[in-house]
């Protein structure tokens, strides 16, 4: 037969098997809507995710008319020597490149450079704005400075109500910075210092920002002067060649409706895009690779069992005359033409619904406007072909189990036992074993696109090695009661449907327990590198003004009123002479307790290991400068500032009562004494400054400031004066945000600056623990519910034997119970075990990476959330009552027995 005879015939019998997987589908409705649900919901949410990227995208033309609303351009005098820009203004480059600023710049400046007839308006992109808010302070708005009621400016906003602002009295506000502030249209906002306020009269909308922005009423002098100010244009024509070299060699960025002639001399990188992300590229793929076998488990239990239901109609087919490749193209068509059907529905309901929620999504995802409704017709096109392919390989196993079928057990309706082989096991161990040495290496590579590909590997080990592990335990049910003893038995029957869900379940629960291993081990990893800088109830109170320290008497009644001080304190610091001499005060590390390394040069591995063994070289920050903060204390603030033990601060306070110092690390004193160090500027020999020696107290405190506190006697004895510099205040307990909200609102007038440690973000993990907790679970009991629905509907002889022998009607529910239990018991148990391992190898290979460098990072520590564990634990408990309830006691009697 000649080629094309052969191409003919291969398009006949698929056009066949395509005919009977359309009248298959019709037939079986129940399990083609649950195949079509499990394609339909991934592709239906990658293509809300690609709609909505793609419409997030702006053209340069869309992006034009957000930054310039009705103006011909926007100017930027950036500098005063000429410059060359990229074609939309995003970068420019002068020559020399270390210029300062243009400075302040006028109206009548930048319009002496444009053609006659040329309109300006200056613009501020953000003004510090802060309000109060009840009692407390907001300093988390954006501020624009544009007059709005100027064509130019109204050009940049979408007015929800009001109007624009009229005076230096008036804000227009954005709904989000309304909801903020608490007010509405006609409200009056006061700031944070209480030293002015304004009236909203306008609520309007950026369409780049919708986040809180208001806008203020532009000062006309305070504008001009500003560096910050930019200028929008209105043009008697348009922008040509001509105008942008003459702005530019002003110094002027233009940032037009048309792009900047290009440079002869300087090429820019277009704007946002960049060099193709290899790792980035290979993690996406491998990430989709396992979502892809995620919906192939638990697709192909379906496509198994459909394969049994019709193997009379498979054996009809071979006894007419059809041969292996035809059988499995009648299975693999059901594939094709399930996954297009999902592919089809899941694309037309992923835009419909990407374009209906399109303004949640700029609302809460991207805060900003999209630009015109588009799709991505290249994404939805690898989309769709993805879930065709995810059809067809779902089908693939059941496709070659239907070709090697008994043809006479077939037609008699019998079912003959699969035939397993061990070569399964050892291709599924050898799997597991290479998975689990290449995340290894990825991981001491730190390439995690290759230690997703080991796991991805061993994953696919352990799905091989899955069905010999259900038979293994089949066995073993010979003595357990008769409703868990045929549950094991189905299951072992049935390897081609029960095995893919088990490999789901653990496919999933073992990605949920890895990735929360690691988060909780990088979270306890952030916690024990952490050090606070104040003691937890300490708030330091400085003023901005470092001539006046802020007034006593105000920061003291509203630390007594809202923080419930204790003690108010005066910090202190040491003065070098004159207001314009400088000088730095440090304490000096003895010679024998340097380290003999410096990082930053290069040293060998085996340098590196030495150094990491020195002692003296735990700290090395020590060769890179270590800062000290220097204070001068009589021991009035060391308390409120080291939160040291009264035993520990009784003794420091005597030693600096006796003209010492006391310093929070150890290693800088020697024989009780302290070398102390003034540079001052100006001096001959920087390199030698004056080093004097006073009696030094060791209080080490565990925070992460360092610290040393000076006597009044010993800052003398080194020729220098002292200058107040705020307050430290030790709060009845740790003040939560809503006291520290009132308190810096109470100081906010006296223009202090209030610095309290946030202390450590614990639990800023968990929600994301939780997540892929509930992600796991919802896999489990889907996977678990699928099976379970499948065997019932598989195994309807098995309970009209059981009826008819006079089993009661509790069994039924019972052997439900227990073949989902059988499903997600040993999905979860393999999946918890997988991704302990996982997480065991990858940390381990990531400390042993940086076990003899020097200076190391922390180590990770292996933590294991069990909150997260836990709910992996109650899922199959769920998943097995489900079943339970779920299921018809009856038991079906489906012959008449005479």
């Amino acid at each position: 037969m000649s080629a094309g005879g052969r191409l003919a015939r291969t398009a006949g019998s698929w056009w066949v098997a395509l005919r009977i997987a359309r009248r298959e589908a019709r037939r079986a409705r129940g399990r083609t809507a649950l195949v079509l649900a499990m394609i339909t919901l991934p592709v239906l949410v990658l293509t809300f995710t690609a709609v909505s990227w793609r419409m997030s995208e702006l053209t340069p033309v869309e992006r034009a008319d957000r930054q310039l609303g009705a103006a011909d351009a926007e100017l930027s005098w950036v500098v005063r020597v000429p410059i060359v820009q990229s074609a939309w203004a995003e970068t420019w480059r002068s020559d020399p490149e270390d210029v300062p600023s243009a400075g302040p710049v006028t109206a009548g400046q930048v319009t002496a450079l444009l053609p006659p007839g040329s309109r300006v308006v200056p613009l501020r992109r953000w003004v510090a704005f802060d309000a109060r808010v009840g009692e407390r302070v907001d300093d988390g708005l954006t501020g624009h400075a544009v007059d709005l009621g100027d064509p130019l400016g109204r050009g940049l906003v979408r007015f929800h109500s009001g109007r624009a602002p009229a005076g230096p009295d008036e804000i227009a506000v954005s709904p989000a910075a309304l909801r903020r502030l608490d007010a509405r249209l006609g409200d009056t906002v006061t700031s944070g210092d209480g030293a002015r306020s304004w009236r909203v009269v306008g609520v309007v909308e950026y369409p780049d920002d919708l986040g809180p922005v208001v806008t203020l009423h532009p000062s006309e002098g305070r504008m001009e002067t500003d560096p910050g100010t930019s200028w929008l244009v209105d043009l008697p024509g348009t922008a040509d060649e001509a105008l942008f070299r003459r702005l530019n060699a002003h110094g002027v960025l233009v940032h037009a409706r048309v792009p900047a002639p290009a440079s002869g001399t300087v090429t820019f990188a277009p704007y946002g895009r960049s060099a193709m992300d290899v790792e980035g590229m290979s993690v996406s793929v491998l990430v989709g690779g396992l979502g892809l076998l995620e919906v192939v488990l638990l697709v192909g239990p379906a496509f198994a069992v459909g394969v049994r239901r019709r193997r009379r109609d498979l054996a009809l087919v071979a006894v007419a005359g059809g041969d292996d490749a035809h059988l499995r193209r009648i299975v693999l068509a059901d594939g094709v033409v399930l996954g297009a059907v999902g592919a089809a529905v899941g694309v037309a309901l992923g835009v419909a619904v990407a374009f209906a929620g399109r303004p949640l999504v700029e609302q809460h995802l991207f805060g900003a406007r999209f630009g015109a409704y588009r799709c991505w017709p290249e994404a939805l096109a690898a989309i769709a072909a993805v879930a065709v392919l995810a059809g067809v390989l779902a089908a693939l196993a059941p496709a070659w189990t239907a070709a090697r079928q008994d043809v006479v057990a077939g037609l008699a309706g019998r079912r003959t036992p699969p035939a397993h082989r061990r070569r399964w096991l050892t291709v599924g161990a050898a799997l597991a074993v290479g998975g689990a040495a290449v995340a290894a290496f990825g991981a001491a590579r730190t390439a995690p696109a290759v230690i997703l590909a080991g796991l991805v590997i061993g994953e696919l080990g352990l799905v091989f090695a899955t069905p010999t592990l259900v038979g293994v335990l089949a066995r073993l049910g010979w003595s357990l009661p008769l409703a868990p003893r045929i549950a094991l038995r189905d299951a072992s029957r049935n390897r081609s449907s029960t095995a893919p869900a088990i490999s789901a379940v653990m496919a999933a629960v073992a990605g949920s327990v890895a990735v929360g291993v690691y988060l909780a081990s990088d979270d306890a990893r952030s916690a024990t590198m952490y050090l606070p800088t104040l003691p937890s109830a300490t708030v330091l109170v400085t003023g901005s003004d470092p001539d006046r320290p802020p007034d006593l008497s105000r920061v003291g009644e509203a630390a007594r009123d809202h923080l419930g001080a204790r003690t108010v304190a005066p910090l202190v610091e040491p003065r070098c002479g004159s207001d314009t001499e400088l000088c730095i005060v440090s304490p000096v590390l003895p010679a024998e307790r340097v380290c003999p390394w410096t990082p930053g040069d290069r040293l060998t591995p085996a340098q590196q290991r030495r150094a990491r063994a020195d002692a003296r070289c735990a700290e090395p920050e020590d060769q890179l400068g270590r800062t000290f903060q220097v204070l001068v204390d009589d021991g009035t603030a060391l308390p409120v500032l080291t939160g040291a033990a009264p035993a520990d601060v009784a003794a420091a306070t005597a030693v600096l009562r006796a003209g010492g110092a006391v310093v929070t690390d150890p290693r800088y004193v020697r024989d009780g004494r302290v070398d102390v160090r003034v540079t001052r500027t100006g001096q001959v020999r920087p390199d030698l400054p004056a080093v004097t020696a006073v009696a030094g107290y060791p209080l080490p405190t565990g925070l992460g400031a360092d610290r040393m506190l000076l006597s009044p006697a010993a800052a003398r004895r080194l020729g220098l004066g002292v200058q107040p510099l705020g307050w430290a205040i030790a709060a009845d307990g740790v003040p939560d945000e809503d006291r520290q909200g009132r308190f810096v609102a109470a100081v906010r007038p006296l223009r202090a600056h209030v610095e309290i440690d946030p202390g450590t973000q614990g639990d800023a993990g968990r929600p994301l623990l939780l997540l892929l907790a509930a992600a796991a679970g919802v896999v489990t009991v889907g996977a678990a519910g699928i099976a379970t629905g499948l065997a019932a509907a598989e195994g309807r002889a098995d309970l009209s034997t059981l009826a008819a022998v006079g089993a009661g009607p509790g069994l039924r529910r019972l052997l439900s119970l227990c073949q989902s239990g059988v499903i997600a018991v040993l999905g979860s148990v393999l999946g918890i075990a997988a991704g302990l391992g996982s997480a065991l190898i990858i940390l381990t290979a990531l400390n042993r990476r940086y076990a003899s460098l020097w200076p190391g990072p922390e180590p990770y520590p292996v933590v294991v959330p069990w909150a997260t564990l836990g709910v992996l634990v109650v899922v199959p408990l769920v998943a097995m009552l489900g079943a339970g309830l779920f299921t018809r006691s009856r038991l079906p009697v489906e012959r008449r027995l005479d």
